[in-house]
């Protein structure tokens, strides 16, 4: 595996990741890109050519980093590549304050597994135009 810093896809290479991990934002490639290249840092990982993993960070650049993306091929999981970005991401913010990240329920034991904890008793909350993440409130904001 080979790891980069880098903010340079190909905009078919980024869709095609996405979609094969089921995210939404792969419907919206030209949005994708920039957001990734106006991330803060992209750590990503490349088994030859073929991207197979990815992380983006999004900073105040002082005291909070929030980490919004990450994402490895379904054929690549469980062989550590994601906590590899993870241990990058945390190296590079290590004296911040805040590491925040929002987990999938399926997701929580990696998170875990890599340092995070669940913040007391807070609760992520957004308003979501995407439909890749199943939740029991799907009203209106507001409603439950």
């Amino acid at each position: 595996m080979d790891y980069r810093s880098t903010k340079d896809f190909v905009i078919r290479d980024i869709v095609h990741f996405y979609k094969a991990n089921g995210w939404s934002s792969a419907q919206k490639p030209e949005l994708l890109q920039k957001a990734l290249r106006r991330s803060e840092n992209v750590i990503s990982a490349w088994d030859g050519d073929k991207l197979i993993g990815l992380g983006n960070a999004i900073s105040d650049g002082f005291l909070v980093v929030y980490y919004p993306h990450l994402l490895v091929l379904p054929d690549y999981h469980g062989i550590g590549v994601g906590k590899e970005i993870i241990r990058q991401m945390k190296a590079r913010y290590e004296d911040f304050h805040q590491h925040m990240i929002i987990a999938d329920a399926d997701a929580v034991g990696f998170y875990r597994s890599v340092g995070f904890s669940r913040a007391g008793e807070t609760v992520s909350m957004w308003i979501y135009e995407g439909n890749d993440h199943p939740s029991i409130f799907r009203g209106k904001v507001g409603e439950h």
